[in-house]
């Protein structure tokens, strides 16, 4: 089962076109297409979700809604107007002809992997996520330890909804983006079991220096350190010779074993790094691959599979462009136009030529 009207395999050519798979699903088959290590599944495209916007007068009714809103600050009117879609929206189901296709899917999914009912991660992946001008990181949902055909296609259909949440709604209108702008693919694939997992940049998130990659991990699945419900560990490795060349250990009080739920860390593996050595330089060295690979920085999620052996149990979950110092100028180390004195007297003294040496720093993004 290739490519069919609907849902697309993670290994198929058309999985890589955003247009159709939106950002995150994009990536996915890009590392699939790559041999980088990721785990498997397929897409529910956004031919679907216009199908399902189109019964029973769903699209006409949320672009009423939408338009009564205008460029509206005002949180109490987004929050009436999510109400009104979340209950027009909430007796919607899937287009039979859609849920027939993503039921077959994840059956195939189930057969290929030796596991009937697969637990799987549903992940929305907006055609207007991830682009360098405008992040959709976090606004929309994910689950996972999703468990049979019946409960993947009310997920998909969630990840639906939740273009239409006040949250998200509130963010396109500051970002002056239409609803109708965004057409939502769903990503469905397989969980990993996560001993440890997290999220890396290719460059450090608080001063966009190029030459680090920055991981930040914590025990279980990655929901604790994506939703901020712990402080992780963090590692800043140097990207010439992969030298770690820091180390913070993170309190990592809770963790998701499954991922409806956080249980507490034992006291003995609280103050214990999540990360071995050479778990952190393999994924310092996936993240200059794909860093290479795309010619810019990159925003990973990432997880260590407990039931793969070292060496082989890092597995990629998601990668888009790096969105906070994507779009800083950066200026030469050399400024032809102050002349060479001005740049020998820059080095010596720190500061860099014709300017302060005063810098700005960002906030890393919270993922």
């Amino acid at each position: 089962m290739s490519g069919t009207a609907y849902t697309i395999d993670f290994a198929d050519e058309d999985c890589r076109d955003a247009r159709q798979v939106g950002g995150k699903a994009a990536g996915l088959a890009d590392m699939t297409a790559a041999g980088l290590p990721v785990a498997p599944g397929f897409v529910v495209n956004a031919a679907a979700y216009r199908e399902f916007l189109s019964r029973d007068g769903l699209r006409e009714f949320a672009s009423s809604v939408a338009d009564e809103l205008g460029q509206t600050h005002d949180r109490a009117r987004f929050d009436a107007a999510a109400r009104r879609l979340e209950e027009r929206f909430a007796a919607a189901e899937l287009p039979a002809e859609v849920a027939a296709e993503v039921r077959a899917r994840y059956r195939q999914l189930g057969e290929t992997l030796g596991v009937p009912d697969v637990a799987v991660a549903v992940r929305s992946s907006a055609t207007a996520e991830d682009s360098v001008g405008a992040s959709f990181a976090g606004e929309f949902e994910t689950w996972v330890d999703v468990v049979g055909e019946d409960s993947v296609v009310e997920h998909v259909a969630r990840c639906y909804r939740s273009v239409f949440s006040a949250r998200v709604m509130s963010y396109l209108a500051e970002k002056r983006i239409s609803p109708e702008a965004i057409e939502m693919a769903v990503v469905v694939q397989k969980t990993v079991r996560a001993r440890a997992a997290g999220v890396m940049f290719t460059l450090s998130p608080t001063s966009g220096d190029r030459s680090k990659v920055a991981i930040e991990a914590s025990w279980g699945l990655g929901l604790s350190v994506v939703g901020g419900e712990v402080t992780p560990d963090r590692f800043l490795v140097d990207k010439v010779g992969l030298a770690i060349v820091e180390r913070t250990l993170g309190t990592k009080e809770i963790e998701y074993r499954r991922g409806d739920a956080t249980v507490p860390v034992p006291e003995e593996r609280r103050n214990v790094p999540c990360l071995d050595d050479d778990e952190i330089t393999s994924l310092a060295e996936l993240g200059k691959r794909l860093e290479k690979m795309h010619g810019a920085a990159q925003d990973l999620e990432f997880a260590l599979d407990e039931d793969l052996p070292p060496g082989r149990n890092a597995i990629l979950l998601q990668c888009r462009p790096e969105t906070v110092w994507s779009g800083v100028e950066r200026k030469p180390v050399f400024d032809a136009t102050a002349g060479m004195m001005s740049w020998i007297t820059g080095s010596i003294s720190g500061a860099p030529a014709g300017g302060s040496a005063v810098g700005h720093q960002h906030e890393a993004r919270a993922s």
